[in-house]
C-alpha cells in the first residue's frame, strides 16, 4: 500500500526515534490524525505496527499504545485478564487471534508477562490455567500416524 505524504513523515520520524517516549508521542499524533480523518485506518495500522517493531528493538518490556495489531491483541488479553483468570478456553481464543494478527509466540509471551506483572504490582491476583501437555506419541496418533 502506498502511504500518503503525512504518513511517510510519521514513518521517517518513527525510524529516527530513539526512546519509547518519542515513539509514544508519534503514536498519539497518529491517533489524532486518524481521528481527524487526515490518515486512513490502513495507514494508521501500518504505522502502528512499525512503531511496535521499533519499540521492541529499543525496549521489548515497555508497552506502546498505538493503533496496531499488537495493541489490538494487548486489549484482548486485558479483557480476558480482567477477572483475574486466564482460562484454557480464553487461551485457545488468544491463540486463534494471535494467528490471525500475525503475533509471534515470543511477542505473546512478552506481552502477557508484562500485563501479568502490571496487574500483580497493582495487587490484583492473576491465575493462568495450564493447558494439557501433548506428548509426541499423542501428536502422532491424532494426526493419523502410526
Amino acid at each position: 500500500m502506498r502511504l500518503s505524504r503525512k504518513s511517510r513523515k510519521f514513518q521517517r520520524r518513527t525510524n529516527r526515534a530513539r526512546t519509547i517516549e518519542a515513539l509514544q508521542t508519534i503514536a498519539n499524533e497518529i491517533q489524532v490524525g486518524y481521528d481527524n480523518r487526515e490518515i486512513t485506518h490502513n495507514e494508521a495500522i501500518i504505522l502502528g505496527n512499525q512503531i511496535q517493531h521499533r519499540a521492541d528493538r529499543i525496549d521489548p518490556d515497555e508497552l506502546i499504545y498505538a493503533i496496531s495489531d499488537q495493541d489490538t491483541y494487548r486489549r484482548l488479553i486485558e479483557v480476558y485478564l480482567d477477572d483475574g483468570i486466564l482460562s484454557r478456553t480464553e487461551q485457545i481464543l488468544l491463540w486463534d487471534e494471535r494467528r490471525k494478527l500475525g503475533i509471534s509466540e515470543e511477542a505473546h509471551e512478552t506481552l502477557l508477562n508484562s500485563l501479568v506483572n502490571r496487574y500483580q504490582k497493582q495487587g490484583r491476583p492473576v491465575h493462568i490455567q495450564s493447558l494439557p501437555k501433548i506428548t509426541e506419541n499423542e501428536e502422532v496418533n491424532e494426526s493419523g500416524g502410526e
